[in-house]
């Protein structure tokens, strides 16, 4: 569940209990559980986008890396051609 939703959830259980006027108990309960509930699905759904993210940044930098030792093998390639044309 998306923090987007879990908030859109928490929202519309609120509004429910307001508009219940003199809600029971038993209601507010149920408000109190959907909204900890969605705090913990927003928790969860923060959790898993910084996973992401340093999923991503990792990736970032294994590709910097591997573009760099691209870079040093061709220009290495050029100067051992270059030495064999001057034989």
């Amino acid at each position: 569940m998306t923090l987007k939703t879990a908030l859109k959830m928490t929202a519309a259980a609120a509004s429910l209990a307001v508009l219940a006027g003199c809600a029971s108990n038993g209601a507010l309960e149920e408000v109190r559980m959907t909204a900890e509930s969605a705090q913990a699905d927003a928790a969860e759904a923060r959790s898993i986008a910084t996973q992401a993210q340093n999923t991503a940044n990792q990736a970032q930098r294994d590709a910097q890396a591997a573009l760099q030792m691209s870079e040093q093998n061709r220009d290495e390639m050029n100067r051992m051609f270059e030495r064999s044309m001057q034989k």
